[in-house]
């Protein structure tokens, strides 16, 4: 049995649009998209965690919402398990500190992006969120 990664991941939404990350050179799977996020801590719940790690990823303060997904996928160095959650920006931009670029994405934009694959079955799951919900 692998060892089991708890990470945790951000659906920032606006005015319809999806926010994405893509990873940046030097990092494992770079040139990728995901969901920005990152690790669980002791001691963090996973809404904790999401909020730390946004601020230290991209330098903005988010209010957590709504779990979207769970995504569970086998990698050569352990399963990354990952819960992903509805986030609304409530201060700052995105900045690049980790992420060599970021983008707003329609919906139907999303499944044309290389996404990571831990977070491909988020992104199944949040178009069909999304579009039970007329976005």
């Amino acid at each position: 049995m692998s060892r089991i990664i708890h990470v945790v991941g951000a659906v920032i939404l606006r005015d319809g649009l999806v926010m994405a990350a893509q990873r940046g050179a030097g990092q494992s799977m770079a040139g990728m998209w995901e969901f920005p996020g990152g690790k669980i801590e002791p001691g963090e719940t996973p809404e904790q965690s999401l909020a730390r790690e946004l601020r230290e990823e991209l330098l903005v303060e988010v209010e957590v919402g709504d779990f979207v997904a769970r995504s569970d996928y086998d990698y050569s160095f352990g399963t990354v398990r990952l819960d992903a959650y509805v986030c609304r920006l409530v201060s700052g931009q995105p900045q690049l500190t980790e992420h060599e670029a970021v983008g707003w994405f329609t919906p139907e934009e999303l499944a044309g992006l290389d996404w990571a694959p831990a977070d491909v079955p988020v992104v199944v799951e949040l178009e069909k969120l999304l579009s039970a919900q007329g976005r």
